[in-house]
């Protein structure tokens, strides 16, 4: 049976452990409010990956765009007031003087915010979407 899911969904794995359920839900909601303040935000080109059984790392990479330093910086910070609003205190930041790619990082998900000239050259999500680069051209 195949089913097409709105755009912006995040398929999951339905044989998961029910073991780990609790963790799954946890990262789930984690997942969920950093969506919603991404959008809220005005981040734009907002990608999700699934890490899971591809990485211990985290559950989820999110990796979006703002379109200036200051707004990859209001990102930032608009998402880590969302974070501390649901009990995630402990998240990670890197990136916050400069704007040109923030990372934050809650344990079960990674967000990656970049100006888009430096998210075209780091391409980070063909590393991870398994998108193989493009080849060089052969420089006479």
């Amino acid at each position: 049976m195949n089913t097409k899911a709105p755009a912006g969904t995040v398929l999951r794995n339905a044989t998961d452990d029910d073991a780990q359920a609790p963790a799954r839900e946890h990262s789930n909601a984690v997942l969920d409010a950093t969506l919603l303040a991404l959008e809220d935000a005005k981040a734009e080109e907002v990608i999700t990956i699934d890490l899971h059984g591809r990485s211990s790392m985290g559950d989820f990479m999110i990796i979006a765009s703002g379109r200036s330093n200051r707004h990859v910086g209001a990102v930032a910070d608009q998402l880590l007031r969302k974070l501390k609003d649901i009990g995630e205190r402990s998240a990670k930041v890197e990136g916050l003087p400069q704007c040109d790619w923030v990372l934050i990082d809650t344990g079960d998900v990674i967000v990656h915010i970049f100006r888009p000239e430096v998210r075209e050259f780091y391409k980070l999500e063909k590393m991870w979407t398994g998108e193989r680069p493009s080849p060089l051209e052969q420089v006479e």
